[in-house]
């Protein structure tokens, strides 16, 4: 396979990382944990590595949340579940949705275990300076699971690139809202559904899109202009650069191979039903394909 980076891994490990949140087997390990309700089992699972933070840091890590959507899930989750119980709990219920999604002749094949220890490298030689999300995922014990290694595996890369995203964000002056604005009007995700789901209000959603038509980046039909085409790819070239050091140290065969062996996990994915329409995280790939 030629030319594969970071973009590429990216389009092929989201899929099988997003069975966390659509997958209803982690809902039903989020209830069976005591959370209350979709928002709160979303956020203690995705924050269990960072450990009891304050909901102030998880909305700074996450970016594009309202504070007040993070506030209403945290601290309260750790009253009904540990942050140690929240991750064997995503552990479990991970290896119960890929085995039934992909089933347990693939996951206990050669391959899938090759893909696992592939994606194990990849995610240990990943450089977390000042990444966050990735450094507590990276910090995490192997799982002797082979399904929870590969998940835990990509879990670390997605966030790894998620850190890195948001440095580039923040290095072109874009707030959560206007990243929000910007991605929707680039047609990658509905607007409406980022706004709502993110919990922010259709005045602050507003405000954006009036900055950056007065910064030049968006048309009056609400359609990027050339200008805010460049920032976007920009901000998407910066992303890429950022996400290629576990890439380098897993080298080019080796990430050649990776990508093959996860191209029909996330085939699967994609084709199960289970991802929502709206692509609140963007990717193109595929049609009607939607992730989160």
């Amino acid at each position: 396979m030629a030319d594969v980076g970071a973009r590429v891994l990216w389009e092929r490990y989201e899929p099988v990382h997003d069975l966390v949140y659509f997958a209803p087997e982690a809902r039903r390990a989020a209830d069976a944990l005591g959370m209350r309700g979709y928002w709160m089992g979303y956020f203690a699972l995705r924050a269990a590595p960072l450990g009891r933070t304050p909901p102030s840091v998880v909305t700074g890590c996450f970016y594009v949340f309202h504070p007040a959507r993070v506030a209403r899930a945290l601290p309260d989750a750790w009253r009904y579940a540990a942050p140690a119980d929240v991750l064997a709990a995503r552990w479990e219920a991970m290896d119960a949705a890929m085995t039934g999604l992909f089933g347990p002749a693939a996951v206990g094949s050669p391959e899938f275990a090759e893909a696992a220890d592939l994606a194990w490298e990849a995610a240990a030689g990943a450089d977390t300076a000042g990444r966050v999300l990735a450094a507590a995922n990276q910090a995490l014990e192997r799982p002797d699971r082979v399904t929870a290694r590969l998940w835990q595996a990509v879990t670390t890369l997605r966030e790894h690139r998620g850190d890195g995203h948001v440095a580039a964000l923040v290095s072109r002056g874009l707030g959560p809202v206007d990243a929000m604005v910007l991605k929707a009007a680039a047609g990658e995700s509905d607007g409406p559904f980022l706004r709502e789901t993110r919990k922010w209000e259709q005045a602050d959603w507003a405000a954006a899109e009036a900055r950056q038509r007065d910064r030049g980046r968006l048309a009056g039909d609400g359609t990027l202009t050339p200008a805010g085409a460049a920032l976007r790819a920009e901000v998407e070239a910066l992303t890429d650069a950022a996400a290629e050091s576990p890439w380098r140290a897993l080298g080019a065969d080796r990430t050649a191979r990776l990508a093959a062996l996860l191209e029909p996990l996330a085939r699967a994915v994609e084709g199960s039903g289970l991802l929502p329409a709206g692509n609140p995280v963007g990717l193109t790939r595929g049609s009607g394909a939607a992730r989160a």
